[in-house]
């Protein structure tokens, strides 16, 4: 009896262990990892996602192309979550993140086939991501806030080798002035930059350079009623998220008229209904009303005739926001309407785009309204000029940048080298094979930039022992330049969050050592007699995706 074994799993469960486990797990998020590496970089390529439903995406930025794969594999969304942590700690640098963790899994791998434990490795990820973040701090270059040269500097890196490059001279300059337009400073002396206040309209048909910075906001909605003024200069503005009809019973009615009259007063008592809903908002002392439900037509009547210019149908996130320039709650409930609840703003109507332009006298707020030539062009410019207004309001707020084009990884790499020799143990090879993950960056850059990444980093590593902290690689002409002289320049929060993410990711998986599931493993990604490798099935379901990713290096 003491020799038979235990079972306590269900038939259809299976079990993966020790180095079966690692294997499986690390090559199902370096599929993740490779799936963005190659858009990383100016040179970067793009990917087209189609979805289920046939929906087309041709985008570069790392975040939007790994959620919207269809990845089912635990260990593969951990890399994800990477992505996303990155984009909203930091707005950007999210391939960084997750190229590094794929590479540092890939190192690691290496380290355990010489029998070195998972746990000296963990140790010495963690030992190199403190010293490369500590180090980081030491090579970043403090800057003034207000320094507009520079802001414009790290907005053009990020949108380079995205959609907003081709015209970034225009755009560079509407990032720049919308953060400045949203930032205050404080008491202390800092700034504080509220993104909230700033949002993001986008139309077709037009050119990209055409793209403008609108103080208030802008609705992209036209008048319910032909015979309601369209230019309010002393608005009383109303926000409204319950429809102006009559409402519906909540179960099916059946009435039973006896004369034509009876009808006659039914119609008559729901439109007096509709009556002493636009008197209620008349009484307020609104004339302008924005509503994010429907507005009856006999109420939209009313509303003319009470000179009050009323928009059904507006936007959740449009409400939302003129509730926040204006100053001013949406209004839920007819019972509860008040004169408090009325702004007070200036509405103007632009008939050539059919837009209004909503401005607060109280509140503060700034539309940037971009335009492209169809919805793909719009959709990849927002997403990019997205990445850049976080990476100008974390600078902003930071007051610090560093050299890009790889510059600032070789460099790291270098001091992370030189602090390994002072650890002890194992865990010295580990630190060192963090300082090895690093250089990915500008090995990568050179790649996506058809140049040798060989050659490329044996001159950077020259150019940095002699001395020159900010070489970095010019992809366009393959030359180690002075990147900050460039103008290619990040912020050196969002390269510290990357390398935090990075690491922090990495060491759970290495941690791992047991999967248990209650289905067919192979369902998630494959093992070694299906993929040809572990985790073959989830690299081969994700590796006919080619891409590019840009702007943050």
């Amino acid at each position: 009896m003491q020799s038979q074994p235990m079972i306590i799993l269900g038939e259809d469960s299976q079990r993966m262990k020790d180095k079966d486990a690692q294997s499986h797990n690390i090559s199902a998020a370096r599929a993740v990892a490779e799936s963005v590496k190659s858009t990383l970089g100016p040179k970067g390529m793009d990917k087209m996602l189609v979805s289920s439903i046939g929906d087309v995406t041709v985008t570069n930025d790392g975040v939007t192309i790994l959620t919207e794969m269809d990845i089912d594999n635990p260990t593969a969304e951990m890399i994800v979550e990477v992505a996303e942590t990155q984009e909203d700690e930091a707005g950007d640098g999210t391939t960084t993140a997750v190229a590094i963790a794929g590479e540092l899994l890939k190192n690691a791998e290496d380290l355990l086939e010489q029998d070195i434990h998972p746990t000296s490795i963990i140790r010495g990820f963690h030992l190199g991501s403190e010293r490369a973040r500590e180090e980081v701090g030491n090579v970043a270059v403090e800057v003034d806030p207000e320094d507009e040269e520079i802001l414009k500097s790290v907005a053009e890196t990020s949108m380079t080798g995205k959609g907003a490059e081709l015209n970034r001279d225009v755009l560079v300059d509407l990032v720049v002035r919308a953060v400045q337009s949203v930032t205050v400073e404080a008491d202390d002396g800092s700034y504080i930059t509220d993104l909230e206040f700033l949002d993001i309209e986008t139309q077709t048909g037009r050119s990209v350079s055409e793209s403008e910075l609108l103080e208030g906001a802008v609705v992209d909605k036209d008048p319910v009623h032909s015979d309601m003024p369209t230019d309010v200069e002393d608005a009383g503005v109303l926000l409204l998220d319950t429809a102006i009809e009559v409402e519906e019973a909540e179960a099916d009615a059946q009435l039973n008229l006896d004369s034509p009259d009876q009808l006659q007063e039914f119609i008559e008592q729901e439109e007096q209904q509709l009556k002493d809903m636009v008197e209620d908002i008349a009484d307020t002392g609104a004339n302008v009303v924005f509503c994010q439900k429907g507005i009856d037509d006999m109420a939209q009547h009313y509303l003319a005739k009470e000179g009050i210019l009323a928009v059904r149908r507006v936007k959740k996130s449009d409400i939302e926001f003129l509730s926040e320039l204006l100053e001013t709650r949406i209004v839920s409930d007819f019972d509860s309407i008040s004169a408090d609840d009325v702004a007070s703003g200036r509405v103007t109507r632009d008939e050539t785009d059919e837009l209004f332009y909503v401005e607060g006298e109280d509140g503060h707020g700034a539309t940037l309204l971009l335009r492209g030539s169809t919805d793909h062009v719009v959709d990849e410019l927002e997403r990019g000029i997205n990445d850049a207004l976080d990476v100008v309001s974390s600078t902003v707020a930071d007051g610090r940048v560093l050299p890009g084009g790889g510059a600032i990884e070789v460099e790291l790499a270098d001091r992370v080298r030189d602090y390994a020799d002072s650890v002890e143990g194992r865990e010295q090879l580990a630190v060192e094979a963090f300082a090895d993950s690093l250089e990915l960056v500008p090995r990568v850059l050179a790649e996506n930039a058809g140049l040798d990444s060989i050659d490329t980093l044996v001159d950077l590593r020259a150019a940095h022992e002699d001395g020159d902290e900010h070489a970095g690689l010019n992809v366009y002409s393959g030359d180690v330049v002075d990147t900050f002289e460039a103008s290619v320049v990040e912020p050196a929060h969002a390269k510290q969050q990357a390398i935090a993410s990075a690491s922090e990711a990495a060491n759970l998986v290495l941690k791992i050592d047991d999967i248990i599931a209650a289905g067919d493993l192979s369902t998630s990604g494959g093992d070694e007699e299906e993929g040809g490798a572990p985790g073959g099935g989830m690299g081969g379901g994700m590796g006919g995706m080619g891409g590019g990713m840009g702007g943050m290096m």
